[in-house]
């Protein structure tokens, strides 16, 4: 009886340490995989596509960098985390709050490059790679198996990358990117709306009582229900922190795009004399990827003992979403 019992604590005791080790593993690998990239020169990753030449075709560095960008979201430290069902992937939320806001740029530019950047007019037809990509990139972000997510967005990379070749073989003229105002006015325009969104989500961590301004400046206007005249705004403090992260990744993400864009509407930009709206635009921007140096997201109110990193995070979008609508109206003139 005793021999039973001294072999009954012994098995309890490695039981014990098996799980003391297991929880340790785990809390090691969330803090290793718990890691946003580091920032790529889109030019120099362009050349590596290109075969090291430096002479690119119009379009080829923004969609090099849109694969480049996509990539990363997959393979970078920790894989794609978004689908996971096991821990530690399960059990985090602020990576794969990243990896959403990146996943949103990259289908915005993915869809506009589609239905304008590779169209001369609207009754032109569509680039049969970029039918496949653009679906494939909006597929089920949370899929884990039959099939899984990471899969059909390989199926859409692959894609992008047919487009890519296609478009830099010089003999093939069935491919093409027209770097237009009109088209890069367009596709600001939907980056306009994802940052205002994130603006109000990041500004309504402290609460705000908003004055409806929903049917402002047309007086025939309707709307499906009727809201209030005062409206109270305020986003869950158990939900910040992820759009914290989502604003992270989408400014990210962002920030590639429009140097990308940079190189390849160049004499576009600059014939509307828009060169320093766009680079004031990257600045604001690159203010969201500063270094954060708190373990956890404070949200204390406005004036607050405590910092907010909501409201500071919006204060940078604000602005930036300010210079884009800026360049849009730049881009309008003749």
């Amino acid at each position: 009886m005793g021999m039973n019992m001294n072999l009954l604590k012994g098995h309890s005791k490695s039981i014990l340490v098996a799980l003391a080790g297991l929880i340790v593993l785990m809390l090691l690998l969330m803090f290793y995989w718990d890691t946003e990239p580091n920032a790529f020169d889109v030019k120099v990753q362009s050349q590596y596509r290109n075969q090291g030449s430096t002479e690119f075709v119009t379009g080829f560095v923004t969609t090099a960098t849109m694969i480049n960008v996509a990539e990363a979201l997959l393979y970078k430290r920790g894989g794609y985390l978004s689908n996971d069902i096991l821990p530690p992937g399960v059990l985090m939320d602020n990576i794969p709050a990243w990896e959403f806001g990146v996943l949103t740029q990259i289908r915005d530019l993915a869809r506009s490059m589609r239905n304008d950047f590779s169209r001369s007019q609207t009754q032109s037809v569509e680039d049969n790679d970029l039918m496949i990509a653009d679906p494939q990139l909006h597929f089920d972000s949370t899929s884990w198996i039959f099939p899984a997510t990471e899969r059909e967005y390989k199926k859409g990379i692959d894609a992008l990358e047919n487009y890519l070749q296609r478009l830099s073989d010089l003999n093939a003229q069935d491919a093409q990117f027209f770097a237009r105002a009109d088209n890069l006015r367009d596709w600001l325009a939907i980056v306009e709306k994802r940052l205002g969104s994130l603006s109000q989500r990041l500004s309504a961590s402290v609460g705000q009582a908003r004055v409806n301004t929903d049917l402002e400046a047309d007086a025939e206007a309707t709307q499906s229900t009727a809201k209030p005249d005062l409206i109270e705004v305020k986003t869950p403090w158990l939900e910040i922190d992820d759009v914290f992260y989502e604003a992270r990744g989408t400014c990210w993400a962002l920030i590639h795009f429009m140097y990308a864009i940079e190189h390849d509407l160049h004499d576009v930009l600059q014939k509307k004399n828009a060169l320093v709206s766009l680079r004031q635009i990257i600045r604001e921007l690159e203010g969201t990827q500063d270094a954060l140096w708190s373990p956890v997201i404070l949200n204390g109110t406005g004036f607050g003992f405590l910092a907010n990193h909501s409201l500071v995070m919006a204060s940078y979008i604000s602005r930036a979403n300010s210079a884009i609508i800026d360049l849009g109206n730049l881009l309008e003139q003749g």
